[in-house]
């Protein structure tokens, strides 16, 4: 019995990474306005199967929680990384059934469609580890955000001072100049707003430096700790 159980949760999985996978094909093709007029009507009958299935599978894994740790075990489905994931995936449709705002607003949320590939990772093992990596360096991930906020408002006081006598438009106040702080330690570097005085190209020019280490900084603690996962896992097996 136990093994007839397993193998229906098995064809319900690939029941459902097919539709994830037929979701986002259809959210490119109807990006195309030509297949959209032509084919509208198919794209919102398959939508709405689609969120009613996407449904069924996330009050369904609730109740398997519940079978294996009762209120614990839903717990931990609802608040774990893919149960957020199935939530998002459904939870924009719900919203524009039922609450009435600028459709503005759910044309950006539609975007949220994308999130259901991540549920094709589901039994990934490598997907595992790599959110196990990520939730054994969080107190670092932290404090490097902290710190590339606190550089980022750095950044856009000096570059405030030093260039608003200069470009007034271009840095009006501080808020403003935090558009250029970022896309700099980004070192992105748009070009839309630039400093113009000896100081500030000179301050644009250190801060870009200092830049590709505040980037390089969350990246290698991640790398690390992925790293010594993988290894860790292969010494259990």
């Amino acid at each position: 019995m136990k093994k007839v159980g397993l193998k229906k949760t098995s064809n319900f999985d690939a029941f459902i990474y097919l539709l994830i996978i037929g979701n986002i094909l259809a959210m490119i093709l109807e990006s195309h306005i030509s297949i959209k007029n032509k084919f509208g009507y198919y794209f919102n009958v398959f939508e709405l199967i689609s969120i009613i299935i996407f449904t069924f599978e996330y009050f369904y894994r609730i109740y398997l929680g519940y079978l294996d740790k009762k209120w614990k075990g839903i717990k931990g489905y609802v608040f774990s990384f893919f149960g957020i994931i199935d939530l998002i995936s459904i939870l924009p449709f719900y919203l524009n059934r039922f609450i009435t705002l600028d459709g503005r607003f759910f044309r950006i949320l539609r975007l949220f469609r994308l999130t259901r590939i991540f549920k094709l990772g589901r039994e990934s093992r490598a997907l595992k580890l790599f959110i196990t990596a990520i939730s054994s360096v969080r107190s670092e991930l932290y404090f490097t955000l902290f710190l590339s906020i606190l550089t980022i408002l750095f950044s856009a006081s000096a570059i405030y001072f030093l260039e608003n006598e200069a470009q007034p438009d271009a840095f009006p106040s501080i808020t403003s100049s935090l558009w250029w702080a970022t896309v700099s330690l980004a070192t992105v570097g748009y070009g839309d707003v630039v400093p113009i005085t000896d100081l500030g190209k000179i301050f644009a020019g250190i801060i870009s430096l200092v830049g590709i280490g505040v980037v390089a900084i969350p990246t290698g603690i991640i790398s690390a700790s992925f790293v010594e996962v993988i290894l860790k896992d292969k010494e259990r097996k």
